[in-house]
């Protein structure tokens, strides 16, 4: 799917909830369904940075009601940005940035691994990669299991890079490419279509400032990029059953932020539904059954930084 990402549905917002409000901020989300639950992940801290982070999972049968499933800790660490990636034996796994900060700024960073078989019982978090990257998320080629993330980098002052990681088991990587992208690129998400093609969104921090999106053959050494149209904070995007790409993420409408979700191609996103949302937001996590689209996100439009969940409905012809 190439060019303009306008769609005959429209989606529709079915519910959204507030699901945990427990802590003085709680931010950047995912989600996942794994044996016949839902888990979401976030983290809980006293502010939005340079404060030590927990991880929180939380756990439902329907998406209605929550509970508070485990909670992930590294003493004096900042963990945060926590991404699942299920494995090809079944257990889950989180990949998490860990950093490290001292009278008022960041000391250091490296990413963290744990595992888990039920997404309740979760061992310590390991660092993985070198200090200095962080592995913003991961996702999993079906034909061989094999994972994939993006690791972005601060070699200097005021220039970032962006770099392709892969990864038999989770633990052990190496640099597959280190990817063209300009302008301070940062948290960037990749996903896989059917024909092992790969598709990247990457956010982007100046000039412009605009979303790049990438696409690649494997050995995905070769990326074709395009700038979008939007700036896209927190990125998140999934392959839907039919080939269709829905993003979402922070957006930026008439000066205000939002989360929002869109429509995708391999050039392109336009925003086509935005949530109830403001503020310190977004951070979606995303998750597809059938015709109908989980969305966990944080936003603080009603007081302090608080997870919501919304049910969003991609079926043909759901707009109102």
């Amino acid at each position: 799917m190439h060019g303009n990402p306008r769609g005959s549905e429209t989606p529709n917002l079915v519910s959204v909830r507030k699901i945990w409000d427990a802590a003085p901020h709680s931010a950047f989300t995912d989600l996942i369904r794994h044996r016949g639950s839902w888990f979401c992940a976030f983290r809980e801290g006293e502010r939005h940075a340079l404060c030590v982070g927990t991880i929180r999972i939380l756990e439902s049968a329907d998406l209605v009601v929550w509970t508070s499933a485990a909670a992930i800790a590294e003493d004096g660490v900042d963990l945060r940005d926590p991404h699942f990636c299920a494995r090809p034996d079944g257990k889950l796994e989180l990949v998490m940035g860990g950093t490290y900060f001292s009278d008022g700024a960041y000391t250091g960073r490296r990413p963290r691994i744990s595992l888990s078989s039920d997404g309740r019982s979760w061992t310590a978090p390991r660092p993985i990669l070198a200090e200095g990257d962080w592995l913003w998320r991961v996702s999993r080629r079906e034909t061989d299991g094999r994972a994939y993330g993006i690791s972005y980098r601060l070699p200097r002052r005021n220039f970032w890079t962006v770099h392709l990681m892969e990864s038999a088991d989770g633990a052990d990587w190496e640099e597959t490419a280190k990817l063209d992208v300009l302008g301070k690129p940062n948290e960037a998400t990749i996903r896989f279509r059917p024909d092992g093609s790969a598709v990247a969104l990457v956010r982007r921090e100046s000039g412009a400032a605009k979303a790049w999106i990438g696409t690649a053959a494997p050995p995905y050494r070769e990326w074709r990029w395009t700038a979008a149209a939007h700036y896209v904070g927190g990125p998140n995007f999934l392959v839907a059953p039919d080939g269709a790409l829905w993003a979402a993420g922070r957006f930026v409408r008439r000066g205000k932020a939002s989360t929002a979700l869109a429509r995708m191609t391999e050039t392109e996103i336009e925003p086509v539904l935005f949530l109830p949302s403001g503020g310190d937001c977004s951070y979606p996590g995303m998750a597809l059954e059938g015709e109908r689209l989980a969305l966990s996100y944080y936003s603080s439009h009603e007081g302090k930084s608080m997870v919501y969940l919304a049910e969003i409905s991609l079926a043909e012809g759901s707009g109102r």
